[in-house]
């Protein structure tokens, strides 16, 4: 393991090598849960250049794709999923586990290949159903005590850029 990875296990080292598919939470994870409102409804949310750059270096040097699935309708996710060449986004996900299996089936993959990252009890499902699950450094307490992996980081300040890079060494230093 590389001395810029967190510290983890053997057991999340080896889940980490094998992921082909990462899903991600939007609002929690690739951003900080904020959202400003005018009189004209939803006008903005705020992104973590550093993350994007997790989706690309994820594509690139070990071909892992990343999807969203999210309870919100927001045009923004879609716009910023368009930016960074994100294919599958699921807005209004009443059932995330169910997108979930639904893109593993897809793909003709194993759930034990999915990552998802979530932050909140309505990512829970989805945690429970995965290879691998993380969460943000200030996810609630039942998302930490289902993942497999805690980040240092709180979300939308690095923690989809922090599993980004656990996947890609994960992946070169197994390969």
């Amino acid at each position: 393991m590389s001395a810029a990875t967190p510290a983890v296990s053997d057991d999340v080292w080896s889940r980490a090598a094998r992921i082909r598919l990462l899903v991600t939470d939007c609002d929690g994870v690739l951003t900080d849960g904020s959202v400003y409102y005018s009189a004209r409804g939803e006008e903005m949310k705020r992104f973590l250049m550093r993350d994007g750059m997790g989706v690309e270096r994820l594509r690139r040097l070990v071909g892992i794709e990343t999807a969203i699935v999210t309870g919100e309708r927001s045009v923004s996710i879609c716009r910023r999923a368009e930016k960074l060449a994100i294919h599958e986004v699921v807005l209004g996900a009443d059932d995330k586990a169910a997108s979930v299996y639904a893109m593993a089936a897809d793909r003709g993959l194993a759930l034990d290949e999915l990552a998802y990252v979530g932050d909140d009890v309505n990512d829970l499902g989805a945690i429970r159903s995965v290879g691998l699950a993380c969460c943000p450094a200030d996810a609630m307490a039942e998302v930490a005590a289902a993942a497999h992996y805690v980040c240092r980081l709180p979300g939308g300040r690095g923690a989809f850029r922090e599993v980004a890079e656990l996947l890609i060494r994960a992946r070169i230093e197994t390969d």
